[in-house]
């Protein structure tokens, strides 16, 4: 490839890696290392994508018209400021394609989603990574960082992977610190498990340089099937719209993720399961005595007293057939993120990892 030159920042980029799905020999594994629903996803979900199987000559509908009416009748939005992805990764690339480029800077924090930095080196813009405040996204640190070359900031808020959250003042202040020029993104992939949150959908109304976006691969149990979507004005949903290819959804994934979103009552069952679940996993990692912030997402952060703790730790979970995510590569490297399951998974978990504290205190 000598010959051949590359845009600038793309050779910068380190491929994402996602959590593992298989431990060699082991036919029981529990998977919960990459945050998924584990009461998979709607019943009206899977028989609306089976029946679309008919049709799958047809191409889809471009404006993605029916899928953004089900989400603005449920959430209460405006259709007409609604963009629909390839997963909420893509409308975020959709933002740095439009408003960031070479020589622009976009700020991300330090244990956020690691996407982020990704997207900016994409188009040749500069992550700026500013601290965090015990896990918690610092909005001084975020405002301090903000210069004339600013043009994107991504927050994650339940973040990913710590699990922690900004309030509504918290956010408010960030936002209003903010030049009106720099977009702010408002990524709330795991809304549906704060409870009574709007996701940002209340800060898009009131800011025309404000971005939320939402996916359906979490709560929804579509991640198999990449659907997200984003709110904004419209002067920014144009912009997006113009850059995004018409066909990026197919007919399939949109009746299914049409379904999903109507059917409320599933979606309150996935919530309930997790906050209970959240809740005992929470409890009885602290009484065992590893560190757990309080969680507002579909997993919790598992901090152990050193990064060799946190090894031996995945270690004895996947002797027992159980895949939980490490953070090294997100700055916590003494932790496990572990996604909230059942009642049977967690009890696995919560087995597995009290034995390891004891034998650790035995020894």
């Amino acid at each position: 490839m000598t010959q051949i030159t590359v845009q600038p920042g793309i050779m910068d980029i380190a491929l994402y890696v996602s959590g593992e799905s298989r431990l060699e020999g082991r036919e029981d594994v529990l998977k919960l290392s990459s945050n998924e629903n584990p009461l998979g996803c709607s019943p009206a979900a899977q028989a609306a994508f089976v029946a679309a199987a008919g049709d799958l000559h047809r191409y889809p509908a471009t404006d993605h018209a029916g899928l953004r009416a089900a989400i603005g009748e449920v959430h209460g939005l405006d259709p007409d400021r609604i963009i629909c992805g390839v997963g909420s990764d893509e409308v975020l690339q959709f933002v740095v394609h439009a408003f960031a480029g070479e020589g622009d800077e976009v700020i991300t924090t330090q244990h956020g989603f690691s996407m982020y930095p990704i997207l900016a080196r994409m188009v040749g813009a500069t992550p700026v990574t500013v601290p965090e405040a015990e896990r918690r996204v610092d909005v001084d640190a975020i405002l301090a960082a903000v210069t004339d070359r600013t043009r994107v900031v991504f927050i994650a808020n339940p973040a990913n992977p710590t699990g922690t959250m900004l309030g509504a003042d918290e956010l408010q202040r960030l936002v209003d610190g903010l030049p009106p020029q720099v977009i702010f993104v408002h990524d709330g992939a795991y809304t549906e498990f704060a409870d009574g949150f709007d996701g940002g959908a209340s800060l898009v109304d009131r800011h025309p340089n404000v971005i939320m976006t939402r996916t359906f691969s979490k709560i929804h149990g579509l991640g198999g099937l990449r659907i997200g979507w984003g709110y904004a004005s419209r002067p920014i949903i144009d912009v997006l719209n113009r850059i995004r290819q018409p066909f990026n959804l197919s007919a399939a994934q949109m009746a299914a993720a049409e379904a999903a979103i109507r059917d409320t009552g599933f979606t309150a069952r996935c919530a309930d399961l997790n906050a209970r679940m959240r809740d005992r996993m929470r409890q009885s990692l602290i009484q065992m005595g590893i560190g757990c912030d309080e969680s507002f997402a579909n997993f919790v952060l598992a901090r152990f007293d050193s990064p060799d703790t946190a090894q031996a730790a995945d270690a004895a979970l996947r002797a027992d057939g159980i895949l939980v995510r490490r953070v090294g590569g997100y700055g916590l490297p003494a932790a496990l993120r572990i996604t909230v399951g059942d009642e049977a998974g967690c009890s696995r978990v919560l087995e597995t990892l009290g034995r390891f504290m004891a034998d650790r205190r035995d020894a």
